[in-house]
């Protein structure tokens, strides 16, 4: 039986330089990350082993390291790189990747900005089963 569930790890906070603005490219902001995983959670669940699941302190760590590692633009790019790291992970067939900007440089003061985007693992073309042919006699 397949037993699929969901992972939420949410603020998720990391330091770093993303924005258009000059400023933004040079000087370090806080950011927060919201994750939720679509996982197949049957051997985990069978076996009780943290090998069998997404290890969270491996995936902020990977995550953390993007957001302060990397530079980009748009919000938009750094969510895409987040999913591209969680659904690098075994078993997960999803993700929502939620990223916000807690000091964003705009004249109106708001809490943050944010997006959020989804991704989906598409499972590896499987070659077509052929049915056989009839076995032919030449006799």
């Amino acid at each position: 039986m397949r037993l699929v569930g969901s992972i939420e790890i949410l603020g998720i906070r990391a330091i770093g330089k993303h924005g258009v603005l000059a400023e933004e490219q040079s000087r370090c902001q806080p950011f927060e990350v919201d994750l939720r995983l679509e996982v197949d959670l049957s051997a985990a669940a069978a076996s009780d082993r943290l090998e069998d699941t997404v290890d969270y302190g491996v995936l902020t760590e990977a995550v953390a390291r993007t957001v302060e590692l990397e530079s980009y633009n748009l919000l938009e790019r750094l969510a895409d790189r987040i999913a591209g790291v969680c659904t690098s992970l075994p078993g997960v067939q999803s993700v929502e990747v939620s990223v916000r900007k807690l000091r964003p440089p705009i004249p109106v003061h708001v809490g943050s900005v944010g997006v959020t985007l989804q991704r989906r693992v598409t499972p590896p073309l499987e070659a077509p089963v052929l049915p056989e042919a009839p076995a032919t006699s030449l006799a």
